[in-house]
């Protein structure tokens, strides 16, 4: 199916009436499966089959089930950081400002909460692990505040530290994505603020891709910018085949993904005049997925291994399940997982915020090349 048009599908699956008092169940700590960085002694094998339904006698979370998922008794979501395993992974919400970690057939568990703004388009925006993490424990985070946007950071049991403040907060365009690129290198895609004026001011920190080296909380090495001209944050991913960092915004004439390559140099890869919603993405050998929040869609965008020109219309490869969603994630076994914001868009009576797999029946969709 081509998207240059798309059509809003209906999602015809509707969760019982009774989720909406239905409570959180508790499970025993032996079937949850604790969120890890650290890499196992063998790899696991590709996720080629649905994940098994809870265990016997163990309900799920919550009384609306979705085999698979990880889910129950969760808000609106933002960032997203998937576990070794496939298995598990930590996810923000949005509004309240916590961080969980959940897992299949587990109930989540609050790891952090971080005090957010979360009026409007505001709050937790994103999270991100220190590529370090395993040593020094440290978790980075954008988050509106009631004067400003701004980057924290955080580590196991104190409290947020800031890293980098002022950034303008507005009515809309409050989203923002962080990214590690390198072990040192903390890039920062801030929003317009809703407004697209300052976005081109070289003088404000709206809409820009801003570039952090060794953040940290005394002595910060001062900011470079990447990019200017940003509208409404959508997200970020890197490729690991060449290192091209794709970004998704939300300009005044349309939606866009945009890439910067290993040398540096900046295209815009594909638009979409009729503002689906671009928000987070993932990419691999030449694909990059892109999840689109008001068409509950995600798509994928295929460019050429030797010129980098996108082969064709961008494919849905996911058409309405699990409703709206906005952060999509690699995880180590192979699949990609993204992350719902049906609270936000106004469906929390007809679908449960989750963290789902997009792939239930295998991993990351290759490119022809790729199969070839």
């Amino acid at each position: 199916m081509l998207i240059r048009r798309p059509v809003v599908q209906a999602l015809t699956v509707a969760c019982a009436a009774m989720v909406l008092v239905a409570g959180c169940a508790r499970f025993d700590d032996a079937v949850s499966q604790p969120f890890t960085t650290q890499p196992e002694l063998s790899p696991p094998p590709p996720s080629t089959t649905t994940p098994p339904p809870p265990l016997p006698g163990k309900p799920f979370p919550k009384a609306c089930p979705a085999t698979g998922v990880m889910q129950g008794c969760l808000d609106s979501t933002s960032g997203l950081i998937m576990g070794p395993d496939g298995k598990t992974a930590l996810v923000a919400e949005r509004v309240t400002g916590a961080v969980k970690e959940v897992a299949i057939a587990a109930e989540p568990k609050v790891k952090t909460t971080i005090p957010v703004d979360g009026s409007g388009d505001g709050g937790l925006l994103d999270i991100v692990l220190s590529p370090t993490y395993s040593q020094d424990r440290l978790m980075y985070a954008y988050i509106s505040t009631p004067s400003d946007n701004r980057v924290v950071r955080i580590a196991d049991g104190d409290v947020p530290k800031e890293i980098l403040t002022g950034i303008p907060k507005g009515a809309s365009g409050n989203a923002g994505s962080l990214i590690f690129k390198g072990p040192t290198t903390l890039l920062v895609q801030t929003g317009d603020a809703g407004n697209p004026a300052m976005a081109g001011d070289p003088g404000s920190l709206a809409g820009k891709l801003l570039r952090i080296e060794q953040p940290t909380t005394v002595g910060q090495a001062p900011l470079t910018t990447a990019m200017s001209g940003l509208g409404a944050a959508g997200g970020m991913c890197i490729d690991p085949a060449d290192g091209s960092l794709y970004i998704t915004d939300r300009a005044p004439s349309g939606d866009r993904l945009q890439r910067i390559t290993k040398d540096s140099k900046t295209s815009t890869v594909w638009t979409w005049p009729d503002k689906p919603g671009v928000a987070g993405c993932a990419a691999m050998d030449g694909t990059v997925l892109v999840n689109l929040v008001n068409t509950k869609q995600t798509a994928a965008v295929r460019l050429a291994p030797d010129t980098g020109a996108v082969t064709g219309d961008p494919e849905v490869v996911r058409d309405g399940q699990h409703g709206h969603a906005w952060a999509l994630q690699l995880s180590g076994d192979g699949n990609v997982w993204g992350a719902t914001v049906n609270r936000t868009m106004g469906d929390p009576d007809k679908l449960d915020d989750v963290v789902f797999p997009l792939f239930p029946q295998g991993g990351f969709p290759r490119s022809d090349a790729d199969n070839t």
